[in-house]
């Protein structure tokens, strides 16, 4: 294998049905195509190889089974730490998706260009998923995101609220580009052997943040209904899964309820086709509206011409328009959502004008062809770094501990 010319580095597991692996699928390729190879660092557990390549792509994936999370970041920076070392000489491009991945990317005597993929900022996301978090831990994973946004080079992310957050956060705009999250646009799909005759559809991640409970409770108000379903496809059986099943069955809606997990795209696609609207119940929160987010069931709903019922937020409001491609509904208000079912299920002809409108706009806007050639040509205006070395107290967050 001959010398990694660019890296692409995430904290995430690849391949999984999650968003983030979505994003990897189209950013890395787009790189390594770019740059003529490279190498893909990434999680991985035992169902996956550890080291695989792929043509002019190496996969490196870290594999080893620690539990907390913080000590598997601190873990997974320490082996990109060992990489580099061993294999940075060639490098010209480095993109990573999250401090764990930039602090030793660019603490460190350096010849690469960075680019810093800001999608989510841990020390907003992580309370979300770990209410206990102590605050001086989040204040030293602040401090590492800080350094990783004022140090690297470019700056890419989906969504004009987060790049608002990042300005005010002191970051400067200059480096940063706007590429949202985009689809493609499906061939028809068969309809699924098993599907209920009238169903609406939710999949994607159930985190807190998701709302799914918002819509189990919405689905509840709809039990006059009689004939409707609810099919909720999961990227992942999880604990957060298990508790919205728990959930259901308090709400005596389980029986309506048809649950199908990590289905791969190729099972998906006719589940979505088919579906009369889908839902992205985001709840109100620092996660959604203060960072933001760009979320791929919209815009993946809206490229298969489905109306989609979502949350009234700011980054959602980036890519839908209520009452075009669908309705725009207050948070966290299980009474609204449920009324908006019922309307938007009760005027089939607005749901087949917002299917049309949907498709055509990210035939125009969001379609993945498009935000790629965006990416490479941010990749075009870098320049490989002067050598660089960081000083002891800017470069203290490599060494960090989480405890």
């Amino acid at each position: 294998m001959s010398a990694a010319r660019s890296l692409y580095a995430a904290f995430d597991r690849f391949p999984t049905r999650k968003g983030a692996s979505t994003h990897i699928a189209r950013f890395a390729p787009t790189l390594f195509d770019y740059a003529g190879g490279g190498l893909l660092y990434v999680l991985g557990d035992d169902s996956l190889p550890a080291h695989q390549i792929e043509e002019a792509v190496e996969i490196i994936r870290f594999c080893e089974p620690i539990p907390n999370f913080l000590d598997r970041a601190v873990a997974f920076g320490l082996r990109l730490e060992g990489l580099l070392e061993a294999r940075g000489q060639d490098l010209q491009i480095c993109h990573f998706r999250d401090p764990w991945s930039g602090v030793p990317i660019l603490a460190r005597q350096r010849s690469w260009a960075t680019v810093y993929e800001v999608n989510a900022l841990p020390s907003i996301e992580l309370p979300c998923a770990y209410p206990g978090i102590a605050p001086r831990t989040l204040d030293k994973i602040r401090a590492s995101e800080m350094f990783c946004l004022h140090n690297c080079d470019r700056i890419v992310t989906p969504s004009h609220t987060t790049l608002r957050m990042l300005c005010e956060l002191g970051v400067d705009s200059g480096k940063i580009r706007v590429i949202p999250n985009g689809a493609d646009l499906p061939e028809p799909q068969l309809r699924p052997a098993d599907a209920p005759a009238d169903y609406i559809l939710y999949f994607g991640a159930l985190q807190s943040w998701q709302g799914v409970d918002v819509l189990l409770r919405a689905f509840a108000r709809l039990a006059d209904l009689d004939a409707l379903r609810l099919v909720i496809c999961g990227s992942a059986r999880s604990r957060q899964g298990r508790q919205l099943e728990r959930l259901a069955e308090r709400l005596d809606i389980a029986s309506r309820i048809t649950w199908h997990w990590s289905l791969p795209n190729a099972e998906l696609a006719p589940w979505l086709a088919h579906a009369q609207l889908t839902v992205a119940p985001l709840r109100d929160c620092a996660r959604n509206v203060v960072q933001g987010c760009a979320p791929l069931k919209i815009l993946e709903s809206m490229a298969a011409g489905v109306p989609v019922i979502a949350s009234r937020l700011p980054p959602v409001c980036e890519i839908l328009n209520d009452g075009v491609e669908g309705r725009l509904v207050a948070p966290d208000r299980p009474d609204e959502l449920a009324r908006a079912i019922r309307v938007l299920l009760a005027y089939p002809q607005l749901r087949s004008q917002m299917a049309a409108h949907g498709r055509a706009r990210v035939a125009a806007d969001f379609h993945w062809p498009q935000l790629l050639c965006q990416l490479r040509e941010l990749y075009a205006t870098l320049r490989p770094a002067a050598k660089l070395v960081i000083d002891n107290d800017s470069g203290t967050a490599a060494n960090a501990r989480w405890a």
